[in-house]
């Protein structure tokens, strides 16, 4: 964070100072809210939790060198005590953010976002320093904390907004002020909760309503591929740019294709040039996410061979998104278990029939949560798509959810032994281990809730040892 004083935060947040015997003593780490993570010159922030209270750790955490600690009441050390200590946290993000020379990039859509925002981050970073949200950390607390942990040699603040309902993008960009902002698609993710994609759209579309005129440089990065994004220009006074396949998209990608391994390679497109890109990641979802990175870059002075090189040498840096690990033995896992909803399940199984071309490729699928209505009708037909793809084996995972991948697989064609429903991930991980065989091909893939991670875990070091070559 921008080095501040404890009185400066304390009239940021309007707050009251307790146990500081001098307040012009500066915060000059991170602000965190994980005990774990504290370092001399860092701001505790504590949050009551169901199960965990925050001010409880006070003590522990001056004692290892945090400054003060943002609290609701006084806990016998340095604090700043506020109301509300969300409110506040927020009000120091907008206060830092506002201090900053930064450019605010903000994503959001409901698939591909933090594989995006890793892309971004690289393709930028390249550029000037650049900060960028940690995982999936896209929420009314991990957003503000992204934001805090920039410095003033920051360039570029590259954030994931995260939405599970209308009025959470709002809040977020009012917290975080964006100049350019990325749409990226409106598909099923939380339709459930928000009760269709019509209002999805709508929650989604608050981040181009929140950009400034283009006159003050508003950037709004649309899909021109998905219509319910493409219909967001008119919701904006910013500056529009288009991204996708299509051919009125300013930003595009031609000649698309995948490598015998299944990484994406095509010819990038921009206003003011082209370059070929050959990707590191694994599956032809890849290329939306890529053209948005790239939209974004060259509407921050990047030039198409400068993106095409950060996009060919780009990785992932989010864990359990399409890591493939090569065992000893030939075996190939992917390991995509970090969450899933049907377009996101669809773009793994595309993924995995491209990579095991030739080879036996098992497909370990687990429940798509908060479908609400549709969530039946959309495993059913991802076990339907499973069976056009031609994947060797289903391996249907957990309750009733998963019975109904089953079961459209059957429906579809699967009589024999291609597919297969088992009660827990113990269960997946013993049918693998006795019937895997050199040269298969394994992806894993459910929401996050069902834990299939474990399954992709122990598959990956099986029979080597403890030694696995990732890439």
């Amino acid at each position: 964070m921008i080095a501040l004083s404890l009185a400066e935060i304390a009239a940021v947040v309007g707050g009251q100072t307790h146990d500081i015997p001098d307040t012009s003593v500066t915060v000059t780490g991170p602000v965190v809210r994980d005990s774990r993570e504290v370092v001399p010159g860092a701001l505790f922030v504590a949050f009551s939790g169901e199960r965990v209270d925050g001010h409880d750790f006070a003590e522990a955490v001056v004692a290892a060198g945090a400054v003060a600690v943002l609290a609701t009441r006084p806990v016998g050390v340095p604090a700043i005590v506020v109301d509300d200590v969300q409110n506040a946290l927020g009000a120091l993000a907008r206060h830092v953010v506002e201090r900053l020379g930064a450019t605010l990039v903000a994503l959001t859509g409901s698939a591909g976002k933090t594989s995006t925002k890793d892309l971004i981050a690289q393709v930028l970073g390249g550029k000037a320093p650049t900060v960028f949200t940690p995982g999936s950390l896209n929420n009314e607390i991990g957003l503000p904390l992204t934001a805090l942990s920039a410095t003033e040699e920051t360039k570029f603040l590259v954030l994931e907004m995260g939405a599970r309902g209308i009025g959470h993008i709002r809040y977020l960009a009012e917290l975080t002020p964006p100049k350019v902002g990325l749409v990226l698609n409106v598909g099923s993710a939380h339709i459930g909760e928000f009760g269709g994609r019509e209002q999805i759209a709508q929650a989604k579309g608050e981040l181009v309503e929140a950009l400034p005129p283009a006159e003050e440089g508003g950037v709004a990065v649309l899909n021109a591929d998905d219509p319910l994004v493409r219909a967001m220009a008119p919701r904006t006074r910013a500056k529009v740019v288009l991204f996708g396949e299509s051919a009125e998209a300013d930003v595009r990608a031609e000649n698309v294709r995948l490598t015998d391994s299944g990484q994406p390679a095509f010819r990038l497109h921009t206003p003011s040039g082209a370059s070929d890109v050959t990707m590191r990641l694994y599956g032809e979802h890849h290329v939306s996410n890529a053209l948005a990175a790239a939209a974004v870059a060259h509407e921050l002075g990047m030039s198409a061979n400068e993106i095409a090189t950060a996009l060919s040498e780009a990785g992932s840096l989010s864990r359990w998104r399409m890591e493939v690990t090569e065992r000893p033995d030939g075996v190939t896992i992917v390991n995509d278990a970090y969450n899933a909803n049907p377009e996101s399940m669809r773009a793994a199984l595309r993924a995995l029939a491209a990579m095991g071309k030739g080879r036996r490729t098992w497909a370990v699928l687990g429940k798509m949560a908060e479908l609400g209505d549709e969530a039946l009708a959309e495993h059913d037909a991802v076990g339907r798509l499973a069976v056009r793809l031609n994947v060797s084996k289903l391996v249907a995972v957990g309750g009733i959810e998963a019975s109904w991948l089953q079961l459209g697989a059957y429906n579809e064609g699967s009589w024999g032994e291609e597919s297969v429903h088992v009660s827990d991930a113990q269960a997946a991980i013993d049918l693998l281990r006795s019937e895997l065989r050199p040269g298969d091909v394994v992806l894993v893939k459910a929401s996050r809730s069902v834990g299939l991670e474990s399954v992709a875990q122990t598959l990956a070091s099986a029979g080597t040892e403890g030694e696995v070559a990732a890439r």
